[in-house]
């Protein structure tokens, strides 16, 4: 199944690899070290408008910047996971 994170972003749930608040998160010097290098090497999608991303979606070839909250993405991704365990 998939799971939209905003704009016209969508990545697959097995892809995901961590939901990360990013007000919260970028308190720690490693989290902002490893948003910079990321960044730098050009891993980074901003997904909407730059200024207002308030999590970061971890995925195997890249890191994505949401304006979603990452409580909403991931009560998003609990209720797809209950639906397929449903069927």
């Amino acid at each position: 199944m998939f799971l939209h994170l905003g704009g016209d972003v969508i990545v697959t749930i097995k892809d995901i690899i961590a939901i990360i608040d990013l007000e919260s998160s970028t308190n720690a010097f490693t989290t902002r070290e490893f948003l910079k290098v990321v960044d730098d090497e050009g891993f980074i999608n901003i997904i909407g408008e730059k200024g207002r991303e308030k999590s970061f979606i971890l995925t195997p070839k890249n890191v994505y910047l949401s304006p979603i909250s990452s409580y909403t993405l991931m009560k998003r991704a609990n209720s797809v996971k209950n639906i397929l365990e449903s069927e």
